[in-house]
């Protein structure tokens, strides 16, 4: 395990037993490797930025920042979270990518009463029914961006629609979202493997098929590996192609190359949504990582350190008191980089959803630019499920 002092944001240094007794500790379990590698990529950029920009602290006390790579195994993640708890006694957790992977950690953690902000995840289930104080949706539900993407096809008026994702509650909630937002029946539904990579099957189903639109999930590597074989098939030629807009985000442009061009996507945030702390945020990223664009992720992961500087911030480093902490956090008074939101009675936030396309910059750069509105103000459909 390598233990991370904030203010080497991620170096292998550790604190150790020397840290003071009043040091905020922050439990982060990421994916360094595994399935969703490249978008533990994205977080842990994310992170290390907002941990940089605050000075190694959080609301100005001592903070340090524990992270080790679960590689999205759920045993393996519920183990970490077990020592973060019982050994290092962290205040706060953050992570993972997956969320069969925060379904599986969750429960430690809110018996412990520690506070989990997802820098990903959304599952319906912590959103309806599963529904905890401790958990804090910062950044979306997880049917939003497919929801929205729905209702995209549906406004645009694609009368026939293939549709696929991974087979995982995030691939399930997906599709559910999609078909809610269109509002009409797709032509066909499909679920792939997790982690899949090879998509010949499913591109000879979508050729049958002849539809007007594919809508996919289909995260990382195999969102990368679809898109390629998609292009390649010649598909695109006939075929719109949406997808939420991590399956269209930087890491994915960036290993896509050409053939991601054109594409649709829905996200809540994007990296030129006209918001005062999204320009500092974009262009200290831009300047950290050598001119990269953020990602979704990044930005999500960015304003979850936010929000728990504020946070820390509003109680005056007491984070012991376990209920002004999730009083201070339900406030959500910080400089988000999507703009001011408020957090719904199940903790996840009601915002705008917003929808993209792949273009070039005026540097000629591939990157995703803002058409348009999806949502002025959405609640997940979950919300009355929950009884917080």
């Amino acid at each position: 395990m390598k233990r991370l002092v904030a203010a080497l944001a991620f170096t292998s240094v550790g604190l150790g037993s020397t840290a003071a007794a009043d040091t905020i500790k922050v439990g982060i379990a990421n994916d360094s490797s595994g399935p969703f590698s490249a978008v533990g990529a994205e977080i842990r950029d994310g992170l290390n930025l907002a941990i940089k920009r605050l000075d190694g602290k959080l609301g100005g006390q001592p903070a340090e920042f524990i992270q080790q790579d679960m590689a999205g195994n759920p045993d393996q993640a519920r183990q970490l979270v077990n020592r973060y708890i019982q050994r290092d006694k962290i205040d706060f957790f953050t992570g993972p990518v997956g969320s069969n992977v925060a379904l599986a950690v969750g429960p430690a953690l809110f018996k412990a009463e520690v506070p989990f902000l997802t820098a990903n995840p959304g599952p319906s289930q912590f959103a309806g029914k599963q529904c905890n104080d401790y958990f804090f949706g910062v950044s979306y539900q997880n049917d939003a961006f497919h929801e929205a993407a729905g209702k995209v096809a549906a406004d645009d008026k694609y009368e026939k629609v293939f549709i696929l994702a991974p087979d995982y509650p995030a691939g399930k909630d997906a599709l559910n979202g999609f078909k809610r937002g269109y509002a009409n029946e797709p032509s066909q539904e499909i679920y792939t493997k997790l982690g899949q990579i090879d998509y010949a099957a499913e591109l000879a189903q979508i050729r049958a098929d002849k539809p007007d639109a594919v809508f996919f999930f289909l995260p990382g590597g195999m969102g990368i590996n679809f898109i390629k074989q998609f292009v390649a098939s010649g598909l695109n030629q006939d075929i719109v192609l949406i997808g939420p807009g991590f399956s269209g985000d930087t890491d994915i442009i960036q290993a896509v190359g050409d053939p991601i061009e054109g594409m649709y996507n829905t996200a809540q945030w994007a990296h030129d949504l006209d918001v005062p702390a999204n320009k500092v945020f974009v262009d200290a990223f831009r300047e950290e990582y050598k001119g990269r664009y953020p990602s979704v992720y990044a930005a999500q992961a960015y304003d979850v350190i936010m929000a728990i500087d504020a946070a820390v911030t509003q109680v005056d480093g007491n984070v012991k008191d376990r209920t002004a902490v999730l009083e201070a956090l339900k406030a959500a008074d910080y400089d988000s980089v999507r703009g001011e939101f408020s957090y719904g009675k199940n903790n996840f936030p009601i915002q705008p959803y917003y929808v993209r396309v792949v273009e070039r910059d005026a540097d000629g750069v591939l990157t995703n630019k803002l058409v348009g509105q999806v949502f002025d103000s959405y609640q997940d459909v979950y919300v009355d499920e929950c009884n917080l």
